[in-house]
């Protein structure tokens, strides 16, 4: 079975939507959109059905380059008020001749998530830190191990209800069903995920567009994170106030003319554009790179007080990303506000190349790990001819059937 996900990202200043294919643990875009968004700020749903049109153009696009409607996902949601609990868990192995099966990690890992669960919270993931056989510990994957019986220490991750139902309902009536769903942090980190990383304590900054994330990972677990309400927007309103420009010109400068380094920067190169008085002014690159420079490092510089904030542990790697990394020179700055050990990402998916899509394809990822740990497989489409277009809608039902927990629990 072809492994092909669907991934949607609802950001404040866009939505991601992305079709991609795993082979041998390879991303491959299929067909990607970034949609200009509305009615979502800060990362949260503030008019529905706004985010809802918004969504449904996004989606129209992406079905177009690919041939086939889309109609279920994999989306993430907010992490406000997040709340991480370690849950342990034990059954007796029902395996045949006593061997552990995928049946037994998914009875083990519910059983983690007992009494973990507050009233008012959604059930997000529960991520395994190690399995126990026996008296054998410290086991990553116990499929195939023989045993009498099977344990689990897991990090149990919940968020309030509404977290997860606004973003339920808008798919919903986009007549898409959320087949799994989790925190845009998790993404994030299964974007750059790898064996070095998953024995390390590390963070990921994410800078969008009115907010930054930070999040800290200890041998790939995500143990904390904040946000900030600051992010590239901040450097649209510099600008705009330097110049006295409207937002649409100062976004368009910030977008296809600064660098984010003014050592990047041609003090030759200049832009004639009219300002908010009607008045044509030239900008020249050097100044304008200056000014987003600054903002940069304001924001690299937060970012790195939350991390000392949100742990005392060494730090062995940072990775950068969000749209506005993708400015020239963005590496210098954060070599120099936040050291050698601090990179910005660069996705590697084929044919989808840009950092604003690091939670979108992470999420897939993370998906297809989920399944692999439960012995599932899954593809979105159930014969992907990118010739041909399907355009079956979803039963109506509750919302919470919309996500399949009989299959995958959220374990």
């Amino acid at each position: 079975m072809r492994k092909i996900y669907t991934g949607i990202d609802l950001g404040s200043d866009s939505i991601k939507v992305a079709v991609i294919e795993l082979i041998d643990g390879v991303c491959y875009n299929l067909a990607s959109t970034s949609y200009p968004s509305k009615g979502i700020k800060k990362g949260w749903i503030v008019d529905a059905n706004l985010a809802t049109a918004t969504l449904k153009e996004a989606l129209k696009e992406t079905e177009e380059m690919l041939g086939l409607s889309i109609n279920q996902a994999i989306v993430s949601i907010p992490s406000y008020n997040r709340s991480f609990q370690i849950g342990e868990g034990s059954v007796k192995v029902e395996g045949e001749e006593g061997i552990i099966d995928y049946d037994d990690v998914i009875r083990v890992l519910q059983d983690a998530t007992v009494g973990k669960v507050e009233e008012g919270k959604r059930l997000v993931m529960t991520m395994p830190i190690s399995f126990h056989v026996d008296q054998k510990e410290g086991v990553k994957n116990p499929v195939s191990i023989k045993g009498e019986e099977l344990a689990v220490k897991a990090v149990v991750t919940s968020v309030p209800k509404e977290n997860v139902d606004n973003v339920l309902t808008v798919l919903e009536k986009c007549n898409v069903k959320a087949i799994d769903f989790t925190l845009g942090e998790i993404g994030d980190y299964y974007a750059i995920k790898n064996k070095e990383y998953d024995r390390k304590v590390g963070a990921i900054i994410n800078i969008g567009y009115d907010t930054t994330k930070i999040a800290v990972y200890n041998k790939g677990i995500l143990i904390k994170n904040e946000i900030l309400k600051s992010g590239s927007k901040n450097i649209d309103k510099d600008i705009r106030y330097v110049y006295h420009l409207d937002k649409k010109t100062a976004r368009y400068l910030k977008e296809n003319f600064a660098v984010s380094n003014k050592r990047y920067a041609d003090v030759n190169d200049t832009m004639e554009v009219i300002n908010a008085y009607g008045e044509k002014i030239t900008i020249n690159q050097l100044e304008l790179s200056e000014v987003v420079e600054a903002r940069i490092v304001e924001l690299l510089k937060d970012a790195k007080k939350q991390i000392n904030v949100l742990t005392n542990r060494e730090i062995s790697y940072i990775i950068i990303t969000g749209g506005i990394s993708e400015l020239a020179g963005f590496q210098y700055v954060v070599d120099n506000v936040l050291g050698r050990d601090a990179v910005t990402l660069s996705i590697t998916s084929m044919g989808l190349r840009n950092n604003k899509y690091s939670t979108v394809v992470g999420i897939c990822k993370y998906f297809d790990e989920k399944l692999t740990l439960r012995g599932r497989k899954y593809s979105m489409f159930s014969e992907v001819t990118l010739s041909s277009r399907k355009k079956d809608a979803p039963s109506n039902s509750t919302l919470v059937s919309k996500v399949f927990n009989h299959i995958f629990d959220h374990n």
